[in-house]
Order: C-alpha cells, then sequence, then structure tokens
C-alpha cells in the first residue's frame, strides 16, 4: 500500500543524507517520502526527484552567514548551546506549525534529534512517529559515557560504574530546558515528557539507530525500543560528479591522503589546510583538500602532488585514497569507516569528539585535539596510520563489514513493521550484536 512518510531532519550534509538515503529507499517500495527541512536544501532535494516541505527556521547558508555566527556555532564549548537557544528554540512555534502543515494526511512522521517541533507534532496529531538517532552521544548512556566537547571532563565517568554516571546525567539534564519551549508545550496542553534534547526526542513506538553495530553496540539504558539499523549512505547519484581535474590527478600517482572538514567544519577552518599541506609534504604523500570554498584556498601554487578542490563524492574519492584527515562528522566518519581506510579524526564540536572516540575503539582511527593541528604533529601521526599493518588491516576488515550493511533497507524495514501495525520491541531488549565479539 503507498503511504506518504514525512521525514523530518536539520543540520548539515550529515544531517540530511541519511534521510535522503531512507526516502530513496522508500521511493523504490512504492511510498511517498516527503523530506521536511529548511528551506536551504530545497533545490539539493527537488534536484534529486524528491518531494520538498519547507520547516523553519530558515537560517541563511553557511558562505552567507558571518564569520562571528559560524564561530559562536562550531565553538567546541558552547557552539551546542548557541545552536539550540539562540537558533532553534526561538523558532518552535514557526516550525511547529510548519510540520503541523506537512504531516496533513501523512501516514507516518520520521523525526531527526533535534527536530525540535516534532515530537509536539507526533503527540497533536496522533500520527505514527518513529525517531532517530544518527551517532551514539544522542542515548546519552551511563553504561557509554559521551564525549561531548563543551564537557569533556565526562570521559572519566566511565570510572565510577553507570549508577554513578546515571545519577551525575540525571542532574545534568535537570538543567537543559528552554523557557520558549516550555511555555508553547504548555499551551498545546501537552504533558512533560522530558527535554527534546534527551528523553523527549525520542518516539514511544520506535527509535532507529542510523549507524552500525561495529561503531556502538546497544547499551543496558538505551531506550528498548531502539534499533540498530547500519548506516544510511545517500552517495550523491544525480548531483555533481567527480571533478575532471580530480580524476585525472587520482590516475596519475599513488593513492593520497583526503583532508576534508565536510560541510560544517569547513567555514571555520582556519589554518587547517595550510598545515595539512605542509604535513603532507612532511611525509612526501600525495594529498587531496576538499575545502569547501575557494575562500579556504592557499595562497599560491599548490605544492606537487596536491590538488585542492571544493567538493568530492566520498564514495568514488575514498576508494582511491590511501587514508583520511576529517573533523568527525558522523556522516564523514561513516565514509571513512566503509572505504576501509585509516583515519585521522581533528573534532571541532557536537557530537565529533564522540564519534573520533568510537572510530578510535575499532582500532582504526587516531584524534588529535584541533588545538594540536600542527604540521610536525599530523605528519607523525598519519605516518603511523599509512605505514603500520594493524592500521590498515583493522580498517580493511571494518570497511568490508560496513560494505555489506543496508542501512536504509533495515530503517524501511522496521517503519514499515510500524505502518503495519506491529509492535516493535516495546517490551524486548535490543538485540545481542551480530559480530560485537570482535571488537
Amino acid at each position: 500500500m503507498r503511504n506518504r512518510i514525512v521525514l523530518t531532519t536539520f543540520g548539515s550534509y550529515g544531517d540530511i543524507h541519511p534521510y535522503m538515503a531512507i526516502a530513496a529507499e522508500l521511493r523504490a517500495r512504492g511510498h511517498q517520502p516527503v523530506i521536511a527541512t529548511s528551506e536551504l536544501y530545497r533545490e539539493k532535494l527537488q534536484a534529486s526527484g524528491f518531494e520538498f516541505a519547507p520547516v523553519r527556521p530558515n537560517i541563511p547558508p553557511p558562505q552567507e552567514q558571518d564569520a562571528e555566527t559560524m564561530a559562536k556555532v562550531m565553538n567546541p564549548r558552547s557552539g551546542s548551546g548557541y545552536l539550540l537557544n539562540e537558533m532553534l528554540f526561538p523558532f518552535v512555534r514557526e516550525g511547529y506549525q510548519d510540520l503541523l502543515a506537512a504531516v496533513a494526511q501523512a501516514d507516518l512522521l520520521l523525526t531527526h534529534p533535534i527536530s525540535l517541533a516534532a515530537p509536539l507534532v507526533a503527540q497533536t496529531t496522533g500520527i505514527p512517529w518513529v525517531s532517530s538517532v544518527l551517532a551514539p552521544v544522542s542515548f546519552f548512556s551511563a553504561y557509554d559515557p559521551p564525549v561531548p566537547p563543551f564537557w569533556p571532563w565526562l570521559r572519566h565517568l566511565q570510572w565510577l560504574g553507570p549508577r554513578a554516571t546515571a545519577a551525575c546525567f540525571r542532574q545534568i539534564k535537570k538543567t537543559f530546558h528552554n523557557d520558549c519551549y516550555d511555555q508553547f508545550r504548555k499551551e498545546l496542553g501537552l504533558p512533560d515528557r522530558g527535554s527534546p534534547v534527551f528523553e523527549g526526542q525520542h518516539s514511544p513506538a520506535l527509535i532507529l539507530a542510523l549507524f552500525s553495530e561495529l561503531f556502538a553496540q546497544p547499551q543496558p539504558d538505551w531506550p528498548t525500543q531502539s534499533r540498530i539499523t547500519g548506516f544510511a549512505f545517500y552517495d550523491g547519484r544525480n548531483e555533481l560528479a567527480m571533478p575532471a581535474e580530480l580524476t585525472e590527478f587520482l590516475s596519475a600517482g599513488e593513492a593520497p591522503i583526503v583532508f576534508t572538514l565536510g560541510s560544517s567544519a569547513v567555514w571555520v577552518a582556519h589554518d587547517f589546510y595550510r598545515q595539512s599541506i605542509a604535513a603532507a609534504k612532511l611525509l612526501g604523500r600525495r594529498a587531496v583538500l576538499l575545502i569547501g570554498d575557494e575562500r579556504n584556498q592557499i595562497a599560491g601554487p599548490l605544492p606537487p602532488g596536491m590538488i585542492a578542490v571544493n567538493y568530492a563524492p566520498f564514495e568514488a574519492l575514498l576508494a582511491r585514497a590511501s587514508a583520511m584527515v576529517h573533523h568527525g562528522g558522523v556522516g564523514t566518519t561513516s565514509q571513512g569507516l566503509r572505504a576501509g581506510i585509516p583515519t585521522l579524526i581533528v573534532p571541532f564540536a557536537f557530537d565529533q569528539p564522540d564519534n573520533a572516540a568510537h572510530a578510535a575503539r575499532l582500532g582504526v582511527s587516531r584524534t588529535l585535539p584541533r588545538v594540536k593541528y600542527r604540521a610536525a604533529r599530523v605528519a607523525q601521526e598519519l605516518n603511523l596510520l599509512v605505514t603500520r599493518s594493524d592500521y590498515q588491516s583493522k580498517a580493511s576488515e571494518v570497511g568490508a563489514l560496513l560494505r555489506r550493511e543496508q542501512g536504509a533497507v533495515t530503517a524501511c524495514d522496521l517503519i514499515e513493521q510500524v505502518l503495519d501495525g506491529a509492535a516493535v520491541g516495546l517490551s524486548a531488549k535490543p538485540e545481542e550484536p551480530a559480530y560485537a565479539a570482535s571488537y
């Protein structure tokens, strides 16, 4: 039966692409997916053949933002608070009205972790609701304590044990409330089901954990309706192709190291690319610099064996790379894991330090703090990654496993169970990972 399914999301490409992957799979099954998100992505989504519904806030694209705003958003300690309290929560009423219109005549709503108005829409309409998370940090588990940039000391809580950690987390969550959101919720006559940043974001029917069991395993304090699907990859088909000059460069020599800051941190790159060029020179390695915008171009000609381009499709590029240096966004992290190459992660903000920690546990990645990103240290870290056989073999093994996963397919199977009225794990614990013992 053809169902109209609204997928709402917000953020960078790493927040958009997984839902495009799920929407493509839903469409292939005969459903009618609608992606409800910022006006910023209208052209991108419609060019890929998806129905689009605008949801406020209407935030200008990063290239039109002033440098001060981008610096505030990407600040490791205060960026999350600034994004939530200055850019998202003040527009929860407008977002609610937009999403309410989008779900009219819809059969199911799939939500992103910071689609703040979405739980309110789900509660007021009674529409079947499936929520999702893109990274393990969203579960805020006491058994797998997160590594957020704003509270780096949280990483040490694991030594206290889960009971003490959980008690600490309960106190922390009490400080996360927003008057705009709470007042609007009360006006709607809805009960307090927790902060939309924490437990309030989760559907009571089904939570899709859109990452691999290799990346993070189910924890005892995850909601019992959580299901790991595997990463949902969208590789930009029908979008920009590999630049011709990059294809020629890749064919002209050994596999290069790729340096990238994704679609968010790239706007606060500062000296990242200059230090990256110097590190590649120290190693005597070829390099591809994905600079995102002409403002990140290095003055003067690049050294031999290096090329800078604004964009390249990750799947095609990383298949021909020897290693990658990146910021740790979950989308870029997952692409590096799937490619089977070792990575050096330089976290900036948000979930990035926690993603770096999970990748490091796999034995395929190393982490370097942003403040220590200097050519000599970068070269030292990369030399370990590209010369030690343990990093190479583990990365290859993980990549082979991830390439067998079908995250979007599994997610759609579970969504269809909800559409069919099946109970999806409301009283069952998450299943044991199929290959967790090896990692």
